[in-house]
């Protein structure tokens, strides 16, 4: 709308242009020479007689002052154009229909680069809604073929109450298992255990190796077993306490690895896990508990 506007207002100036430079052109017109009556060759000479009627007349004119006819309204001079005013005005008429037609042309040029440039938007917006639909589908797809470690707690068949945590990937794809972490807390309840995981950064002896599981393969993370009660414990009342379920043992760790499907450099996937370790007189047993923090995925 703006550039309608400012090209009516450039034909009207135009225009008013053109009809200023013919309007201040000075018109030269021919100077008004008075008339004279026409001199008749075949007049004959005048007489030298006067009559004497004439003679009184003249005497009589003598004693009034001269008058002069003056006219109220002459009669308009017709305006006469020279052949440079003709040219000029004409050159001006031809020069304001060419820059009309020109401006006509830029308007009509301008709209279709509109259009162009909204067809362009156009295009350009489906194809980043298809890009993004595309992402959201290959991430919909990573993620359902993506490996998901479990735990799970495993008696021993070889030796009486011990027990494993294994971790086994129940997902599509393989995993690569890169660290694992194991801590124990002795509590009353599992109410009285700190509101996230702690994990000290302790030192390994020997660099943990990698551990790629398939879908459905499994693999050892924590063995525990009855004796092991006594080394955690660092008295002998808080054996007994345990014993009697004053206190209780838990058992939480996490298990980080990666799927093999997707960038190297992502963030890596998490399964914290904890069990309570349930001491009887004769048998043990060794459980999946804890807060929901203690038994996340990632």
């Amino acid at each position: 709308m703006e550039l309608k506007g400012l090209a009516k207002f450039v034909v009207l100036l135009a225009v008013l242009l053109a009809v200023g430079s013919v309007a201040a052109k000075p018109v030269d017109h021919p100077a008004t020479k008075p008339q004279t009556a026409p001199v008749s060759s075949t007049s004959e000479p005048p007489s030298t007689a006067v009559p004497a009627s004439v003679t009184d007349t003249q005497n009589t004119l003598h004693d009034y002052p001269a008058q002069h006819i003056t006219v109220a309204n002459p009669p308009p001079t017709p305006v006469v154009w020279t052949w440079q005013e003709e040219v000029a005005w004409a050159a001006n008429l031809v020069l304001v229909v060419l820059g009309y037609a020109g401006i006509l042309m830029a308007l009509s040029l301008l709209r279709k680069i509109e259009r162009q440039t909204g067809y362009a938007e156009a295009v350009v917006e489906a194809a980043s809604s298809t890009a993004h639909a595309a992402l959201l589908n290959a991430q919909s797809v990573i993620q359902a073929e993506r490996p998901w470690i479990l735990i799970t707690v495993e008696p021993s068949r070889s030796m009486e109450n011990s027990f494993t945590v294994m971790a086994t990937n129940r997902g599509r794809t393989p995993a690569r298992i890169i660290e694992t972490m194991e801590r124990y807390k002795i509590a009353v309840d599992e109410k009285r255990l700190p509101t996230s995981p702690e994990f000290r950064n302790e030192k390994r002896n020997a660099p943990f190796a990698p551990i790629i599981l398939l879908p459905g393969e499994f693999t050892a993370i924590k063995p525990f077993s009855r004796d092991d009660v006594k080394a955690l414990c660092d008295s002998e009342e808080r054996f007994k306490r345990i014993e009697t379920w004053e206190e209780k043992v838990f058992l939480y760790g996490k298990v980080i690895y990666r799927d093999l499907i997707s960038a190297s450099d992502g963030p890596p996937h998490e399964t914290n896990w904890c069990c309570w370790y349930i001491h009887g007189r004769q048998n043990s047993g060794l459980v999946i508990a804890g807060p929901q923090e203690y038994n996340s995925h990632t």
